[in-house]
């Protein structure tokens, strides 16, 4: 039978870890502070956002909500993240994602300092990613090199297939899994004979997008499985890009979703956090 591996406890463990670190903080008069902007009232956006407050409550640094009305202009917008990267008294800042059509996302994400880019999109935060800098990484790719590492699987000389191409997880999951000494191979809509590649995986991670889209004919026996969809089927269950019942009998180890990726992202969120203050 496959390892689950349990995203929730492990993020909480990291929390746990993050709560302790940031009371010794606090003990030598040092604060943390995240300023959590949102536009207009996407309700999936909500839920995120009340998420990242309650895990901030959790482990004891500062949230700061800005809620704006939709009909916000990109140039109040700027101003405000422009005032944001000023305040000294502000140590992170996140523009919770999707923004309003009028809005021309990559010009706020590149507004952000990347000092305070606890996201880790900014263009330099990629950058110091790819050549080694220390810089902000992308929350849920560093949450799964987490799931891996804590779950006792060694990523060094694995074959390592991504699904998935996406700038906010696929590049920067090939960058933190070279870094670790994996092999990767990076797939995604184009790729001939897809299941001939991701079949020969030791670690297969799936971000495409498609409910139920990898089967077992996709996946190697005895490989490790991250899920990082997060869809609705057609009776608008909750299910990730990997179909868990037929892959799961195959597998060593596999994510669950919900439950799997998902919780890791908020920690690890809170991870960069503390980061913009550790010496």
């Amino acid at each position: 039978m496959a390892q689950l591996i349990d995203g929730k406890r492990i993020s909480q463990e990291i929390k746990d870890e993050l709560k302790i670190e940031v009371q010794k903080m606090e003990e030598q008069g040092i604060s943390v502070c995240l300023a959590v902007v949102q536009v207009g009232n996407d309700p999936a956006s909500t839920v995120y956002v009340r998420n990242k407050k309650k895990a901030c409550a959790y482990v004891g640094i500062e949230s700061r909500a800005y809620e704006l009305p939709e009909e916000t202009t990109e140039e109040e917008l700027v101003r405000l993240v422009e005032e944001l990267n000023q305040d000294a008294s502000v140590n992170g800042i996140l523009v919770q994602l999707p923004l309003p059509s009028h809005i021309d996302e990559d010009r706020i994400i590149r507004t952000i300092s990347p000092d305070k880019d606890v996201d880790g999109f900014h263009p330099v935060s990629v950058g110091r990613l790819w050549i080694g800098e220390k810089g902000f990484v992308s929350c849920t790719p560093a949450g799964i090199i987490q799931l891996l590492k804590r779950s006792g699987i060694g990523i060094e000389g694995k074959n390592c297939v991504i699904a998935g191409r996406s700038n906010i997880v696929g590049k920067p999951m090939a960058a933190l899994l070279l870094r670790e000494n994996g092999t990767v191979t990076v797939t995604h809509s184009r790729t001939k004979n897809l299941s001939e590649i991701t079949s020969k995986a030791d670690i297969l991670i799936a971000a495409i997008g498609k409910a139920r889209f990898i089967t077992a004919e996709y996946v190697k026996d005895g490989a490790v499985v991250i899920d990082v969809g997060m869809n609705r089927d057609e009776e608008g269950h909750l299910c990730g890009d990997v179909d868990f019942e037929d892959v799961e009998p195959k597998v060593s180890a596999i994510t669950p979703v919900p439950g799997g990726v998902g919780p890791m992202t908020i920690a690890m969120l809170m991870n960069n956090c503390v980061e913009t203050v550790r010496c």
